[in-house]
Formats: C-alpha cells, sequence, structure tokens
C-alpha cells in the first residue's frame, strides 16, 4: 500500500516538475536555470510544510508518503541542478555557476525552515 501512495505523488510530481520548469524557463532570456531553481525552492516549501504539520500531528504517514516522498521527491531535482550548474561553469559562466548553487542552498533551506514555521504557527 506505501509504495502505492509514493507511486501516485510521484505519478503527479514528474510532469509538474517538467511542465513548470519548461513553464518558467521560456519566460526568461537568461542562461540561469530558473526552471529548476523555481521547483526545487517550491518542493522545499511543501516539504517543510509537510514536515511542521506531521509534527504537529495535523498530518499523517500517508499523507507524508504521498506529499513528501512522491511528490517533492519526483518535483525536485538534485541531478539536474548538479548538471546545470556545471554546464554553466563549462560554458564560461561562472558566476551565476556560482549563484545557482548558493542562491539553491540558501533559498531551498530557508522555504524548508519558512514551511516549518508555517505549519508550526498554524496547527498550534
Amino acid at each position: 500500500m506505501n509504495w502505492l501512495l509514493v507511486i501516485a505523488g510521484a505519478a503527479v510530481g514528474a510532469p509538474l516538475r517538467y511542465l513548470t520548469d519548461r513553464a518558467v524557463q521560456s519566460r526568461h532570456d537568461s542562461v540561469f536555470p530558473w526552471g529548476t531553481f523555481v521547483v526545487n525552492v517550491t518542493g522545499c516549501l511543501i516539504l517543510g510544510l509537510l514536515t511542521g504539520a506531521v509534527s504537529a500531528g495535523a498530518a499523517g504517514r500517508h499523507l507524508q508518503l504521498l506529499l513528501g516522498t512522491g511528490l517533492c521527491g519526483a518535483l525536485t531535482t538534485y541531478s539536474t541542478f548538479s548538471y546545470e550548474t556545471l554546464r554553466l561553469t563549462e560554458t564560461g559562466a561562472g558566476r551565476y555557476a556560482a549563484v545557482n548553487a548558493v542562491a539553491s542552498v540558501v533559498t531551498g533551506l530557508g522555504a524548508a525552515f519558512a514551511g516549518a514555521s508555517i505549519s508550526a504557527a498554524l496547527w498550534v
């Protein structure tokens, strides 16, 4: 049963990642990988919200599997982030690569902490 929840979440998360990435990137005329940045930060926020809800007892293990492992696992992409950062470096856009690496980690962690804080405030 648990694996079906993960599959269901991933079945939504993977196409959502692709469609969001394409939609965001098409609006920017830049070598910076905005699409991947947006999906990764969004996934961090969702996971922070979910983690806070689970910690407060407002969400259970099944929702955690569906949204956390399935949806967020397929929505976010560390491999694409790494690949795009490497490609930026290889094509001479080292500053963009550095900004991507630092901003992705800092903003992703900030989004996760913000999500957990929002959940804590909502479920107290």
